[in-house]
């Protein structure tokens, strides 16, 4: 695949300066790195962003993710890899990414599951993280981004 233009963030240097500000407040609200992967690896699968997957998944192993959660990732509820503190946080990543499909947004069901697990700073840290993963995949899919490139 070849790239629209470089990515906006890139094009814009305060942009990605703001950008890459969110991922360390993110990480500090309490929620174990390895589920910061994983919702942002599910928010970039739907969203068709290869670039987001692609960076997605190295992160995850860096931060301790077997193989065999990542490549189940796509298939959450019906593997027993995962946590329900995770499969809350994925049905909020999955919910969060797909505002557009249900009326309400967010279902009751799937916010009140996730404070059943996380309290207010951990969600804060999650909406904030899938909302920041969502935000890249919109910049990266609409530019076409290749994947493999680093944003370290």
């Amino acid at each position: 695949m070849q790239a629209r233009m470089k990515n906006p963030a890139e094009v814009l240097p305060d942009a990605i300066k703001a950008l890459q500000a969110l991922a360390p407040a993110a990480y500090k609200g309490g929620v174990p790195p390895q589920t910061l992967a994983l919702v942002h690896l599910r928010a970039s699968q739907i969203n068709g962003c290869s670039a987001c997957v692609d960076g997605g998944i190295k992160h995850a192993r860096k931060a301790g993710e077997s193989d065999e959660r990542l490549f189940a990732v796509s298939a959450w509820r019906e593997v027993p890899y995962f946590s329900d503190a995770e499969r809350a946080a994925l049905a909020l990543a999955e919910a969060e990414t797909r505002l557009s499909e249900r009326p309400e947004g967010v279902p009751d069901e799937v916010w009140d599951e996730a404070a059943r697990h996380y309290d207010e700073p951990a969600l804060a840290a999650l909406v904030l993280w899938i909302g920041t993963t969502n935000l890249y995949n919109r910049l990266n899919v609409t530019t076409r981004q290749p994947a493999g490139k680093s944003w370290d």
